[in-house]
């Protein structure tokens, strides 16, 4: 692969097309990655807080080709973990890199409830003192990324895999799978990230504790919703609940007219415009972070699937996050998704939008845009047992 390569046509995608299909994770990651080393494309910190809050890249010239003193100066900017912040990938912004497995691992985190990090975390501390090595932290981060890749279109003589070994004392080894697709995204990378710099030092010889990488995920989740919020609130401590609206379905494949109902939907029926605060806000992606286990409230909660209400809403959120919905913010839910304004809430349409919300539109195929798809994604998320 040759160095700096124009970002708007990465690496020739019209000539290998037929040679290789791309999953919407693969073409975004190629689209925002804006540096490469030794063959492979990586993000900066910069280019992640860009492909998960805009839709489109800011414009490039040219992919930058990283040299080892560029490394070594990025392993030196990176801050150890008790230095981290809500700020850490806005303070680095192009001082680090981020592979496409990482990027995948990043995506299940900014998705994903903590309970399942933290079983997988349990998993891999054998010992009981809540703390995993690198390696071990490796595997966990190929199992978490695997749930966001799909190889599907990909020949299969392309696919080369290492066995896994086992080393004496223990030591959890990482099996090697890649993709030799000429596109730099699935190979084996043995250059120190931005991520495993932080979480295991410069030799790589800290080990991790649960507690260290909760604090990491909680700063990255706030450091992305305070990105997005901030789009809005330009610096006020509140957006307004059209705005708020907006951002819900800003990344869902609705055409404009079924978008503006949601909208005029919300304008007849606001009363007043008290705002939606930073907090509020923060509550809700979280709540939408557990939206399988609400999914299951639902389902047992209204047992003939009824539409329900604003005080059973509120109950199957506490009962799936811990936390309490303020009552601003559920009626402004009910003003958006409340169909005939009866004050009930038809749970299956509620949750499909916000599943495609919550994977920023990578749940569906691009090339189905419009009403006609949003409804086959309901009928199927209604056909879903999960």
């Amino acid at each position: 692969m040759k160095h700096d390569q124009d970002i708007n046509c990465p690496l020739r995608e019209d000539e290998l097309v037929s040679k290789v299909k791309l999953t919407s994770r693969e073409r975004r990651f190629i689209r925002f990655a804006s540096v490469e080393y030794d063959g492979q494309l990586y993000m900066t910190p910069q280019d992640f807080l860009e492909s998960f809050v805009d839709q489109e890249p800011r414009p490039k010239v040219k992919r930058r080709a990283l040299t080892d003193k560029d490394l070594e100066a990025i392993k030196d900017a990176t801050p150890t973990l008790n230095k981290g912040s809500t700020i850490m990938f806005r303070s680095l912004q192009n001082k680090g890199i981020i592979s496409y497995t990482e990027y995948l691992f990043l995506l299940s985190i900014l998705t994903k409830p903590q309970t399942g990090f933290r079983i997988a975390f349990n998993m891999f501390d054998t010992d009981g003192n809540e703390r995993v090595d690198k390696n071990e932290f490796l595997v966990m981060e190929k199992i978490f990324s695997h749930a966001w890749k799909d190889k599907r279109g990909l020949p299969a003589d392309d696919v080369k895999t290492n066995e896994v070994t086992s080393a004496a004392g223990g030591d959890t080894q990482i099996t090697e799978e890649y993709v030799d697709d000429e596109r730099g995204l699935q190979r084996r990378h043995l250059v120190d990230t931005t991520l495993t710099v932080h979480f295991f030092g410069p030799k790589g010889k800290n080990e991790l504790r649960f507690e260290g990488f909760r604090r990491f995920m909680e700063n990255l989740q706030t450091e992305v919703l305070e990105l997005e919020f901030n789009e809005f609130s330009k610096g006020a401590p509140t957006i307004s609940e059209m705005d708020f609206a907006r951002i819900l379905l800003r990344y869902t494949y609705l055409d404009t007219d079924a978008y503006d109902m949601y909208l005029d939907r919300l304008l007849d029926r606001e009363e007043a415009d008290k705002g939606i605060s930073f907090e509020e806000f923060r509550v809700f992606c979280q709540f939408l972070n557990n939206l399988e286990d609400f999914t299951i409230a639902m389902r047992m909660y209204t047992l003939a699937d009824h539409p329900i209400s604003k005080d059973e809403f509120l109950r199957a959120v506490k009962i799936c996050t811990g936390q309490n919905l303020s009552k601003h913010l559920v009626d402004t839910v009910f003003a958006i998704f409340d169909e005939d304004g009866d004050g009930q809430l038809s749970y299956r349409e509620f949750i499909a939008i916000m599943k495609d919300r919550l994977h920023r539109g990578f749940k569906l195929n691009t090339k189905n845009e419009g009403w006609d798809s949003f409804r086959q994604c309901v009928k199927q998320e209604i056909k879903s047992p999960g």
